[in-house]
Order: structure tokens, then C-alpha cells, then sequence
């Protein structure tokens, strides 16, 4: 395992500056895994990071991907929660030295997770970013409680239709924006309200449905003006979890006077999270929800449908069978 295939970017822009290369393996350290890779999946951070908005954290050429679902094939001598053989699932130190586009990756012991025993390698893939960043969002940092209400945008997204899911398991009320085409979809993940973004005003649903009171919690994965017009439609000491920079300024006086409480959310790596949804998986009250499967070889095509939007869940990426 002296070398691996990898999907290699050579340089900032559009999907085809992806070259695959036979590059080496990945050095072990006394307190990383080295896994095979079976499967990885695509997230929006990875074609932000390829077409070169975070070009100032990243040294090229790079291998990107966040997300691994794989075998451990060795293991470092002061690691001691896994042995050869284990089937576990993570995702990898965003901007780190090495991504999941490979056939091997190495990652310090401590933000792996065994793999949920009622998913398979494609399945898994999906979770790990997304399925963190939900848990993050809501449970971490939006402290989401049983009785609340959510407005979570974007239901069908990678991250969005996991949180569907996490709220509605946490007891919560749960409004959720999509487009017509995904309403039935978004209503079977759990949403109790689910809003047609392109032919309904989300605020003055809320406003409708909540006698003016709006709700609890809004989770935004949008970014633009979703930020500042979903402070409206927050109850006073509300909360807003953002996952999206703000590209433009904007007023955030309806915060202030509210006295709201507004995270932006970058997630960290950590494995408690991974156990937390890998029991909430086991117990079927998470599910994957996966776009389209291709092969890793088709990393191409897989940026550029993830980029033109529209997906339902996450694209996968299979570099194995099983």
C-alpha cells in the first residue's frame, strides 16, 4: 500500500481540473487509522473549495472530500479503540493535508466512529459532514428542545433533510422550505409544515401559523438575505444557526432588539457526535438520503450536478461494492 489512485486537483476552477494520479499513500502516525476507502460523497464545501473560494487555506495540488465510510487496514501503536478489520466512518479535518477522493486516507483515531451495523458503505458516506453539521446545529449550538419550533431551510439538502429528521426525533415542530417537487419528500422525513419556497412567503406562513409568534429556532443553509429576513419570523431569545458566510452586509437590528442569540456554525470533527447519530441510525430514527451513487471515477459529473443544485440528499461516491 505503498501508493493509491486519488482524484488530484491541480488547480482552482471548474470540475475538470481534477486529474487522477497514482500519488502516495498517506503516512501513519502513532494516533491515526489507515483506512480504505469504500465510499465518500460530495458536499458543497468541496466544489467551493475546488473552484477556489478558500484557495488562501489550501496548497496545491490537493486531494479534497469530507466524508469516508471505509475499512481500518492499520492502525498506529498508541491507538487503542480500533483493530484491523473495523468498518467505521468519519469526516476528515476539513482543509486538511489529505481528503477522501483516494483509496486510502489516515485520520487521527479520535474523530473516528464505528460504522452504524445497519447501514452499508454507501449509506454511511452520506452522514458524516452533513449529518455533524445537522447535530451541531441543533443539538450543540441551537440547544433544540422537546416542544419547540424549527424552521429549518433547504429540507431537501444534504444537511437540511438529516435535520428534518434530528428535529422531528427531538420532539420539535418543524417547518421546512423546499420546492414543490420535494414536498412530498420533505413531509415523509418528518416535516409537520412544509413550504414551497417558490410559490410561498415563508415569513408570512410562519406569521399565519404561529399567530405571530414565529418559532424558536431557524436553521439557514441558504445564506443571502435568508439570514436577515429569518430574523422576522424568530421569537424573542430565539436562536439562528447559520451555516453560510454573509456574502453581503446586513442589518441585524431585528436580532438586537430581540435579544436573539445567532451562531455561525463551522463543525468540527469530533467522534462523541458520530456515536450520537450512529445510535439515533440504529434505532431507524435517522435514515440516509441519498441523491445518485457513481463511481469515484465520475467525480467530474458529481461536482457539476451538485453545483447546478437541485439534488435530494447526497451524491456518493463508491470505490468498492460492498
Amino acid at each position: 500500500m505503498e501508493s493509491m489512485k486519488a482524484a488530484v486537483l491541480t488547480a482552482f476552477g471548474d470540475a475538470e481540473k481534477f486529474e487522477f494520479q497514482t500519488v502516495p499513500t498517506p503516512t501513519l502516525k502513532a494516533n491515526q487509522v489507515l483506512v480504505r476507502v469504500c465510499a465518500t460523497s460530495i458536499n458543497p464545501i468541496d466544489y467551493q473549495t475546488r473552484r477556489g473560494d478558500y484557495k488562501e487555506l489550501v496548497r496545491l495540488p490537493a486531494i479534497l472530500g469530507v466524508d469516508v465510510s471505509g475499512v481500518i487496514e492499520a492502525i498506529g501503536e498508541a491507538v487503542i479503540d480500533f483493530k484491523v478489520g473495523d468498518n467505521v466512518y468519519y469526516s476528515p479535518q476539513v482543509f486538511g493535508e489529505f481528503g477522501s477522493y483516494a483509496q486510502y486516507h489516515v485520520a487521527d483515531a479520535a474523530i473516528v466512529a464505528l460504522k452504524p451495523v445497519n447501514l452499508s458503505h454507501i449509506e454511511a458516506a452520506s452522514f458524516p459532514l452533513a449529518g455533524g453539521t445537522a447535530w451541531d446545529c441543533l443539538v450543540t449550538r441551537g440547544n433544540l428542545q422537546v416542544g419547540e419550533t424549527v424552521l429549518i431551510h433547504a429540507g431537501s439538502g444534504g444537511v437540511g433533510s438529516i435535520a428534518v429528521q434530528l428535529a422531528k426525533a427531538t420532539g420539535a415542530y418543524v417547518f421546512a422550505t423546499c420546492s414543490s417537487r420535494n414536498r412530498d419528500f420533505v413531509t415523509e422525513l418528518g416535516a409537520d409544515r412544509v413550504i414551497d419556497y417558490k410559490n410561498e412567503d415563508y415569513v408570512e406562513v410562519i406569521r399565519q401559523e404561529t399567530n405571530g409568534l414565529g418559532v424558536d429556532l431557524v436553521l439557514d443553509t441558504i445564506g443571502g438575505e435568508t439570514i436577515q429576513r429569518s430574523l422576522e419570523i424568530i421569537r424573542p431569545f430565539g436562536r439562528l444557526i447559520s451555516i453560510v458566510d454573509i456574502a453581503i452586509p446586513q442589518s441585524l437590528l431585528e436580532a438586537w432588539s430581540k435579544n436573539l442569540t445567532i451562531h455561525f456554525v463551522f463543525s468540527p470533527q469530533y467522534r462523541a457526535k458520530l456515536e450520537a447519530l450512529t445510535k439515533l441510525i440504529e434505532r431507524h430514527q435517522l435514515r440516509p438520503v441519498i441523491d445518485s451513487v457513481l463511481s469515484w471515477d465520475q467525480v467530474v459529473l458529481a461536482h457539476q450536478r451538485l453545483e447546478q443544485g437541485g439534488t435530494r440528499g447526497k451524491i456518493v461516491l463508491k470505490f468498492t461494492e460492498n
